[in-house]
């Protein structure tokens, strides 16, 4: 079993920066991939970025590509969603979670944070 909480959302204006966290407990050893999602009122979750653990390879939806950064620190078991030059379209409820094997899916989830950028 794997435990993940975020934090970090708030509220930022639009241009500034946040940066999540997603810590992790329990079973981290048996993580393959942490990704993170977001979803909007109306909307369906989405997959924002993902970072797997051993080879450090990231992914990032386009609508974000050249303002988000994931990052991973394994001795803390946690990963990062830097966020810059934030727009209001960017807010939304923002879920890490937990792939543990490449067969598959995302097992664990948090339970959100949310991020509000005003205009």
């Amino acid at each position: 079993q794997v435990q993940l909480v975020e934090s970090g959302g708030g509220l930022v204006q639009a241009g500034g920066s946040l940066r999540l966290s997603c810590a992790a407990s329990g079973r981290t050893f048996s993580m393959y991939r942490t990704g993170w999602f977001r979803q909007a009122p109306g909307q369906q979750r989405k997959v924002v970025a993902h970072i797997t653990w051993n080879s450090g390879s990231t992914y990032y939806a386009e609508v974000v590509k050249g303002r988000f950064t994931i990052s991973r620190d394994n001795a803390k078991n946690t990963v990062y969603l830097q966020m810059n030059s934030l727009k209001p379209e960017d807010t939304a409820v923002y879920y890490c979670a937990a792939m543990p094997t490449v067969w598959s899916p995302y097992d664990y989830w948090g339970r959100g944070t949310q991020v509000t950028v005003s205009s």
